[in-house]
């Protein structure tokens, strides 16, 4: 079977891999800036979509489906974001008679309409926030705010991802925000509708992993704590939660089956709870409606590939995950390509030397390579480094150690960033919420060579005699010289 991967980078790369495990042949799409993307080095086939940007290239419906015809594929794998939740592309994937590797459109649609979604978690038993329907008027919010309480989110009824959320903590920021948002959901979804629900102030994002086949077979595969974000981007990720306990952790798999089975969702979805750690609750926020980025937290704890499940339902067959164990603990880091000491500005160019983590119980999904230019074009994640451990402490440990042995000189990226963030109390105790970012002070410890290295820049200072190390930055020069 040949399988089109729409999608680039580090999630093309590992959708590649699976296919090559099962003998079937991978066919990647490149825009113009990806023409040596290592997704299209990886691949079996690799066709040109040209382009520059999302809208021109990944985005183009029209172009992904005259490459899936151009190269003989016969099934098309999303990966996450682009076109990944987009009903209207599952349909005309499956009315030009190829395979879509994810859920059905329907179940697609329903997942992807928040309102609607909120609607069929309540008749399916799944707690909920206090909230509203979708409201187009900001008078209309106001006066149904006052049931829902004040502080209260404005969220986007049709998208996530941050776009078209916001806080308002009283009448006059509803009706200043409510607006702002309304055009920020439009623009990134082209649906304006919003919608209210109650604000918990200390939250969990908890998520839980479903897969589900064609024949009424629905596992819940674990929860996964996505706690730490910034600007509603997560970037580091564990399972299982440090929070919940072994009641909570049954109860709220059973309540994601229960909404998988509601909208007759089908293939790898993942489940999105809010944990009010105060109350000791849960609530449904959401279903994505694919593959996630934190997906192989899950699979280094199951030992199951999930593409590779993916694949099995798309091509009709039955599941029996019934036996799978859960062992241990992973956690996963995202390596973006932004400045931590820049207010995380987005950083781009050419990777001039890399040297990713290895090691014991170490995994790296990975989108680079050394002389790779890194455009501007796309989402700042370059790879992700995921670990496991026999308990929390020493995949801690094992994450630590392995960003520690991360080297890319050329750009600048969020490692020193991660670090430190591993290192704090709360992550370390395992007692953190959504809001850590808001109160976590970046204060690197070492913001000396390492830093300048990873930006292709002289350090300020003489390290050799003070440390007794080499000097990294002449063994670089030396070597881009050779």
């Amino acid at each position: 079977m040949k399988v089109l991967i729409a999608n680039r980078g580090e999630i093309a790369v590992r959708i590649e891999r699976t296919l090559r495990d099962l003998g079937f042949v991978s066919v990647a799409v490149f825009s113009n800036p990806d023409r040596n993307a290592l997704h299209v080095i990886n691949s079996d086939i690799a066709v040109e979509i040209g382009g520059d940007t999302p809208a021109t290239s990944y985005l183009d419906i029209g172009k992904i489906l005259w490459a899936a015809r151009k190269s003989g594929a016969e099934a098309i794998h999303p990966g996450y974001g682009f076109l990944s939740e987009r009903p209207d592309f599952a349909r005309e994937v499956i009315r030009h008679g190829l395979v879509f590797v994810g859920p059905d459109p329907e179940a697609m649609e329903r997942a992807g309409d928040k309102v609607e979604a909120r609607r069929t978690a309540a008749a399916a038993g799944v707690p909920l926030l206090e909230g509203t329907d979708a409201i187009e008027d900001v008078d209309t919010a106001v006066e149904l705010a006052r049931g829902v309480g004040y502080p209260l989110m404005i969220k986007a009824a049709a998208g996530g991802g941050g776009k078209g959320m916001r806080i308002a903590r009283n009448e006059e920021e509803l009706r200043e925000l409510f607006p702002v948002a309304s055009a920020e959901a439009k623009a990134a979804f082209g649906d304006g509708r919003l919608y209210l629900e109650r604000l918990v102030l200390n939250p969990h994002h908890v998520e839980v992993q479903i897969i589900a086949d064609r024949h009424g077979n629905v596992f819940a595969l674990g929860e996964r704590e996505c706690s730490l974000q910034r600007r509603h981007q997560k970037f580091i990720e564990e399972t299982p939660s440090p929070i919940i306990d072994e009641r909570t952790r049954k109860d709220i798999q059973e309540a994601a089956v229960e909404f998988a089975r509601a909208i007759g969702y089908t293939n790898a979805g993942t489940v999105e709870f809010l944990y009010d750690e105060d109350r000791g609750k849960f609530y449904f926020l959401e279903m994505n409606a694919r593959l996630q980025v934190e997906h192989p937290v899950t699979e280094m704890i199951t030992g199951l590939d999930l593409v590779e499940l993916q694949m099995m339902v798309a091509m009709d067959e039955r599941l029996d995950l019934r036996g799978v164990e859960r062992r241990g603990h992973s956690i996963e880091a995202r390596i973006n390509a932004e400045d931590p000491y820049e207010d995380f500005a987005p950083s781009t160019g050419k990777i001039e030397f890399l040297q990713e983590p290895a090691g014991p119980f170490t995994r790296v999904d990975s989108g680079i390579y050394a002389g790779y230019e890194v455009p501007v074009f796309y989402d700042p994640i370059l790879a992700k480094v995921i670990t496991w451990g026999p308990d929390r402490e020493t995949a801690r440990r094992r994450l630590l150690r392995s960003l520690y042995e991360y080297r890319v000189f050329g750009i600048r990226t969020n490692i020193p960033y991660l670090r430190e963030v591993l290192e704090s109390d709360p992550f370390v105790r395992g007692r953190y919420t959504t809001n850590f970012s808001k109160e976590f002070v970046f204060e690197p410890e070492y913001p000396d060579y390492l830093y300048h290295l990873a930006a292709a820049e002289p350090p300020k200072k003489t390290i050799t005699e003070s440390t007794g190390k080499v000097s990294l930055w002449k063994m670089f020069k030396d070597y881009s010289e050779f």
